[in-house]
């Protein structure tokens, strides 16, 4: 069951609904409602596959679906498109460090170093998917740092 105001997915049974609050049985017609529902429903994308398509390129599909217009307005949209800005921002921080570490190192230290960049780039691509498939499964997986603050933005 859906809630009638915020759209967010409800526990049955539910008397209220956990995100806005608002009874279960009462659906509130609002001019914003109303026309976020019209224009997601119009332009094909589903919030779980618009917040699912927010990791796509990393920081680029983030701002895209920030300023397309029904999906600006959508909380779940919102989370998943400020979450996958950071963490672009955070994988380049962490590949530029790295980069210059490669540099530095010399011999068989570079190897070392070489292996260690192999596996974060292996575990930043098992993450990316992860949070495709979650946004996808209509969950808000908030990463340790990076998930709390894009809950702010959102």
């Amino acid at each position: 069951m859906r809630c009638g105001n915020c759209g967010l997915e409800m526990i049955p049974g539910a008397a209220f609904c956990p995100s806005c609050g608002r009874p279960a049985g009462q659906s509130w017609v609002g001019t914003e409602s109303a026309s976020r529902t019209s224009a997601v429903t119009s332009s094909g994308l589903q919030p779980n596959v618009a917040g699912s398509l927010c990791y796509l390129v990393g920081f680029i599909t983030g701002i895209f679906f920030l300023v397309v217009d029904p999906y600006k307005r959508d909380q779940f949209v919102r989370f998943h498109a400020f979450q996958a800005i950071f963490l672009s921002v955070a994988w380049f921080a962490v590949y530029f460090v790295l980069a210059i570490f490669l540099v530095i190192v010399p011999g068989i230290l570079w190897r070392a170093a070489w292996f260690l960049h192999s596996l974060l780039d292996l575990g930043f691509f098992l993450l990316w998917l992860l949070l495709m498939y979650k946004a996808y499964n209509k969950e808000e997986f908030k990463l340790p740092v990076i998930g709390e603050l894009a809950a702010k933005q959102a």
